[in-house]
């Protein structure tokens, strides 16, 4: 009798802790629905990886990453930098207007023959992501002896 007790409380417990789990729309906090409409400036990129594949040394090494200001703001790039000094990143200097696109072109050292990867990190004004890594990856191969 005393096991069928202490079942049944359990059961009731039980069922109480999945109910408290079970929290429908229009009882969520508001708080969530606001941080949807924040204004500022918002990056968003076309992509944020460029496989070269495989590329022949001394090959073209560049690459651009295109971006677009989502925001209501003027989006600033304030730092872009390469991971090591085999990869030099350029990019829009100027604030970028809402709605505009902006660049960050890359150019990878390709005398340096092997695999690859890489990144480039992206610091911004941006409310949305102020910080991003954009990755850029491949392999450098010799095809021709070289005398």
């Amino acid at each position: 009798m005393k096991k069928l007790f202490l079942m049944a409380i359990f059961a009731i417990a039980t069922m109480g802790a999945i109910n408290a789990q079970n929290v429908t729309p229009s009882e969520q906090p508001a708080a969530a629905e606001e941080q949807v409409n924040i204004d500022g400036p918002k990056i968003s990129f076309t992509t944020m990886v460029h496989d070269y594949g495989t590329i022949e040394k001394g090959g073209d090494g560049g690459c651009t990453f295109e971006f677009t200001n989502n925001g209501n703001e003027p989006l600033i790039l304030s730092n872009v930098r390469a991971s090591c000094g085999c990869t030099t990143p350029s990019w829009t200097q100027k604030p970028v207007m809402p709605g505009q696109k902006g660049t960050i072109d890359v150019r990878y050292n390709t005398n340096n023959v092997g695999g690859f990867s890489k990144t480039v990190t992206v610091q911004s004004n941006a409310v949305d992501n102020p910080r991003i890594v954009l990755k850029i990856k491949g392999n450098v191969v010799v095809t021709e002896v070289e005398e």
